[in-house]
């Protein structure tokens, strides 16, 4: 086991950054609405992005460099689209995670603090992990986060399953309307994760390599795929749990961060008990911890680099100028929108989802390319998987914005 969690860490980073509002949110309410009609739609959407993500940390442990270094190598307007499309949407993205998690705060810890305060206290608790321990000490605290949110969401979905008296229907559900559909994109978006994640992964990898030593691209491909596994079986445990506690319960959620974090935990614990409040608790907490300092450490670092990369110039507090800037605006836009938490993550997980045919054709061209070591480059099976995947997502998306 000790062999095994040193082997392994962006592929936990990975899962801790897309198990969060994909998970919570929208797989919670996946079930809540549809039951367990939507897994064809989180099978689906996981097998398509397989490719694109897995190629992030099999790009690096091949070459030593970033998917950005790649991204320059293909033309230094690709690198520009890149920095374009992660500043239009870290700060969404940023503020949309920190609320939630800020929400399930006030909700655990009662009105000890208002919202707020707790979210500038989760920011700035995330900060000082980041910039005091650096990588380091964010490889060792996700392993303990995952490991904390896979134990209490399986004790939860079994909780709910003992206490479940009706039969279980697992008939599959196509939306038919304009709010159902804009509901599946928004779903398929974040889930598991956005694409850029692929980005991030590399960048997590590379890092790995310099404290560990040695990451070899068997390795990194191993570590991706524990991670990815993860994050489906516990996205399905969340569809789970609100197809479980939620589905036909005519509830409808807030819109507000504080509200709806004590409607999903009051309504767990009505379903299952009182004394199961501490697992629903940490298992949502966990998960939307990790989720904000993953993503406060990846959008920083990915800035910082590619910023470096477009000017020719190395920037030493590259990194902690990007996460100052990142913490800075999160706060704005969160005293602006607090009370719209829903339309917050609508926005984010529906862009995710439209700008995903860009990240998923540029990380195919460069793994495929003169750039990638020929060893490493995709088998005919992930080449056929990719070319499938491409024509998914600019398909879903062009038929989303047509309807």
């Amino acid at each position: 086991m000790n062999f095994s969690l040193k082997k392994i860490g962006p592929g936990l980073l990975f899962a801790g950054a897309a198990i969060g509002v994909s998970h919570l949110v929208q797989s919670t309410r996946a079930g809540a609405d549809f039951g367990f009609g939507l897994i064809w739609a989180l099978l689906l959407v996981n097998l398509f992005k397989y490719p694109f993500f897995q190629y992030g940390p099999r790009y690096a442990s091949a070459t030593g460099e970033s998917l950005l270094d790649g991204y320059k190598k293909l033309g230094k307007p690709v690198l520009i689209v890149y920095f374009l499309l992660t500043f239009a949407t870290m700060f969404t993205i940023q503020t949309a995670v920190t609320i939630v998690t800020a929400g399930i705060a006030a909700s655990l810890f009662g009105d000890v603090f208002s919202i707020e305060i707790w979210t500038i206290i989760v920011l700035i608790v995330c900060l000082l992990i980041l910039l005091i321990g650096k990588y380091k000490l964010l490889d060792k605290l996700i392993k303990i986060i995952i490991i904390t949110l896979t134990i209490s969401t399986i004790t939860a979905v079994c909780f709910a399953l003992f206490n479940e008296t009706k039969a279980i229907s697992i008939n599959q559900i196509f939306p038919s309307n304009g709010i159902e559909i804009a509901f599946l994109i928004a779903f398929m978006g974040w889930m598991p994760a956005p694409l850029d994640i692929s980005v991030w992964h590399s960048l997590w990898t590379i890092e790995k390599k310099k404290t560990s030593g040695e990451f070899s691209p068997k390795s990194a491909l191993f570590d991706f795929n524990v991670g990815y596994i993860s994050t489906i079986l516990l996205g399905i445990a969340f569809v789970a749990l609100g197809a479980l506690v939620m589905f036909q319960s005519g509830t409808t959620f807030s819109s507000s961060a504080g509200q709806f974090a004590n409607q999903l935990l009051d309504m767990y614990t009505k379903h299952i008990g009182n004394w199961a409040y501490v697992f629903i608790g940490i298992a949502a907490f966990t998960t939307m911890f990790s989720t904000t300092l993953t993503t406060l450490d990846a959008s920083p670092r990915a800035m910082a680099k590619t910023s470096q990369l477009l000017t020719g110039k190395i920037f030493n507090k590259g990194y902690v100028f990007w996460i100052l800037i990142l913490t800075c605006g999160t706060i704005i836009i969160f005293f602006i929108f607090a009370s719209e938490m829903g339309l917050l993550i609508k926005v984010a997980t529906i862009l995710s989802f439209l700008t995903a045919p860009f990240y998923a054709i540029i990380n195919y061209i460069l793994i495929s390319s003169k750039h990638t070591p020929k060893e490493w480059r995709p088998s005919k099976g992930l080449h056929l998987l990719s070319i499938l995947g491409i024509v998914f997502l600019i398909g879903f998306g062009i038929w989303y914005l047509i309807y």
